[in-house]
């Protein structure tokens, strides 16, 4: 039997799975013959073979030089046209907004990036427009084969109805207030192209298991700081019934939340803690570091071994740590990524991660899961994005 990846349960077509069986086959091993992709897949020959006729006479894919035999006649290798569309991405947080466009294969052509979009919807909205506009603009060469957008937004994406609720920010704390406006509409009417829209963490998850790793690797928590998670069961995102699945904390306007469910700042509250242990002087300059809010600088000293910055990323992994070592509990996954920016922190962050799950957890679930940084980086989500675009490209040849 072949693999189910991402689309189980998206009431694909039965070719609409093949294709993307045998697509993603030659995306991520190509060049590679049919016998090599029905033996990777499970789909005989035969089969394998009538899809790719059909690919070869749309030019998605196309013959390369012949393999060595392994007896009688050589076979000829099949690579994919990696310019036969391409796709825009972007991915947009409380922290900044990038737009990337990329081919077939997930190399990035163009890349647009903005700072912090401001924590009202309406920004949110317009900064999303203007970022896509921007790549569009910057990618008019191949314009024409762009085929659709993808977009990766914080706070809680309920599929079903196509709404979004976004964390605005008011006073002290996060409110998650309904964007009544009609992103997926506004956009396609604008840009006229497919639109998809996803949480940010659902899809650097995705982004991560397309782009980065193996196939192989099944079950996948992805660390969106600590704010949420992104979820692979099984080879297939996990969105949960109504399509906002990930949400690690608990959230009430009414009562306080318990302190290891409360929502978090994306920062873990690095900062706020570092300011703090550095008791200044009244009139006293503030170290470098510090000033702007600027949390690299932070995580800089942090890599160097400086004091207090790794007594404050310490203990903040080690409360993430805790919130991980609950879910590989849960859910005994293969991998946990960290990812959303806190990542930069570095070694000292991901070991003290590493050590609250195998102090936390069973020691079987402990002993199984990886816990690593992102290969992606602040690309993530919107690579995600993109290769949702490119998968739904996939899926419908000759459907």
């Amino acid at each position: 039997m072949a693999r189910e990846p991402y689309f189980k349960g998206e009431n694909l077509s039965e070719r609409s799975r093949k294709n993307l069986f045998i697509l993603d086959a030659i995306r991520r091993r190509g060049p590679i013959s049919k016998t090599d992709i029905s033996g990777l897949i499970g789909l005989n020959v035969v089969t394998v073979s009538n899809y790719v006729d059909e690919f070869l006479r749309q030019k998605i894919v196309f013959e390369k030089e012949f393999d060595v035999s392994k007896g009688g006649r050589r076979p000829l290798l099949l690579d994919l046209n990696t310019s036969a569309g391409y796709a825009v991405g972007i991915g947009t947080n409380l922290l900044d907004t990038i737009g990337v466009v990329t081919d077939l294969s997930g190399k990035v052509l163009h890349k647009f990036k903005k700072g912090k979009p401001g924590s009202s919807c309406r920004e949110v909205v317009d900064s999303v427009l203007s970022t896509t506009s921007g790549l569009l603009d910057e990618a008019k060469s191949c314009r024409q084969k762009i085929r659709g957008i993808g977009i990766g937004i914080g706070g809680i994406v309920d599929a079903a109805r196509e709404k979004v609720r976004w964390p605005e920010k008011i006073d002290n704390g996060y409110h998650y207030l309904d964007v009544t406006v009609p992103l997926k509409d506004i956009l396609e009417r604008e840009f006229r192209l497919p639109v998809f829209i996803e949480n940010d963490a659902t899809l650097a998850c995705f982004g991560e298991q397309w782009m980065a790793l193996d196939s192989d690797t099944k079950n996948i928590v992805y660390m969106f700081s600590g704010v949420g998670c992104g979820l692979m069961i099984n080879s297939e995102i996990y969105r949960g019934t109504s399509g906002c699945a990930g949400e690690v904390a608990v959230h009430s306007d009414k009562k306080e939340s318990p302190y290891f469910l409360e929502r978090w700042e994306a920062d873990l509250g690095i900062r706020a803690e570092y300011l703090k242990r550095q008791q200044w002087k009244k009139g006293a300059k503030a170290p470098k570091e510090a000033c702007d809010a600027d949390l690299g600088r932070i995580f800089e000293a942090c890599r160097r071994g400086e004091a207090p910055a790794v007594d404050v990323v310490r203990e903040a992994g080690r409360r993430l740590g805790l919130r991980v070592a609950y879910l590989v509990n849960l859910l005994n996954p293969e991998m946990v990524i960290i990812g959303g920016g806190i990542e930069e922190a570095g070694i000292v962050l991901i070991e003290e991660i590493k050590s609250a799950v195998s102090e936390w957890c069973f020691e079987e679930s402990a002993s199984a899961v990886k816990i690593v940084p992102t290969r992606l980086g602040e690309n993530g989500v919107a690579l995600g994005a993109a290769g949702l675009v490119t998968r739904q490209v996939f899926a419908e040849i000759n459907d």
